[in-house]
């Protein structure tokens, strides 16, 4: 029998084939990290000049500051109520278009369309929308009757963040029914057919059948949503830039604001990791989470 060539049987060639690409790799990823670490325990000027070593410092006034802690509150509730919602209006509409149905294709071009505009442009269109004077919103619900005059959405904070949950959750749709959609596609219709001879109702279908089949992909649509509705900035800062009077800040307006127009670098750098270490500990929860329930499930059956 003849030997295999050395370049194949050594174990090692394909680790020496991807170490450039991996080194790189972990450049690009922990230069930043190191560049934020370091910032954040400093004191840093405005204009981005290390000044002298100041420890926790950072960490300390933004714990102190009132805006940090309404920004954190606000930051949980818009991404729980965003990726809640979004999920919760994507599944019902990922079943309706797997459906094979008369202008399938436009209405699922209707759906995605939102997704290729770009959340700035997105932004400017709704602030348009719930203009007080001019806006789409006011305007219809005068015509309507329904109220007597203006209401000012944006700059009322009782409104304005419940407004900017509800853009959040209509720009979310398409992503998280895209994930839905590529999971239904790999459910085989013979189980619904079988459970349709067995007597199943729709409803024992959705439950028994549909859910549990895509939950790795709920599951999937959650994390993602939460690390990409926890980091949307354009929707708040375009609307109403955290206001009015800081009552729609959260965490990632915040550090912009810190950064940018207040001139303090080495907090916002502070910041930046704070919300790292949230969405880290968060997804690493998450994932556990759902190995134990997978696991329990698997031991149960």
């Amino acid at each position: 029998m003849s030997r295999l060539p050395r370049a194949v049987s050594t174990p090692r060639a394909p680790w020496l084939l991807i170490v450039p690409s991996l080194v790189l790799a972990l450049f690009i990823i922990s230069y930043p990290i190191f560049n934020i670490v370091y910032q954040s325990l400093h004191d840093v000027s405005r204009f981005g000049q290390i000044r002298d070593f100041s420890g926790l410092q950072n960490f300390y006034n933004v714990f102190g500051d009132r805006v940090f802690m309404s920004a954190l509150r606000n930051t949980l509730i818009w991404t729980f109520f965003v990726v809640v919602g979004t999920v919760l209006i994507s599944v019902p509409v990922a079943l309706v278009l797997n459906q094979d149905f008369y202008g399938r294709g436009i209405a699922r071009t209707i759906v995605m369309l939102p997704w290729s505009v770009s959340l700035t442009m997105t932004a400017v269109v709704w602030r348009w929308a719930f203009n007080d004077d001019y806006g789409m919103v006011n305007v219809t619900l005068q015509r309507l009757g329904l109220t007597a005059g203006p209401i000012h959405w944006l700059a009322t904070p009782e409104y304005a963040f419940p407004v900017e949950i509800c853009v959040g959750i209509l720009v979310s749709i398409p992503f998280t029914t895209t994930i839905l959609m590529g999971g239904l596609s790999s459910v085989p219709g013979d189980i619904y057919e079988a459970a349709r001879i067995d007597g199943a109702t729709a409803w024992q279908q959705f439950r028994q059948l549909t859910l549990p089949l895509l939950k790795p992909f709920i599951n999937m649509a959650i994390l993602l949503n939460v690390i990409y509705v926890f980091n949307s900035f354009p929707i708040i800062w375009v609307m109403t830039q955290g206001g009015p009077d800081d009552s729609t800040h959260i965490l990632v307006t915040y550090l912009y604001e810190l950064g940018f127009r207040l001139g303090r670098p080495g907090e916002a750098a502070a910041v930046s990791l704070i919300m790292l270490v949230i969405l880290f500990a968060f997804s690493v929860a998450y994932l556990r989470l759902q190995a134990k329930r997978g696991s329990a499930q698997g031991d149960l059956a």
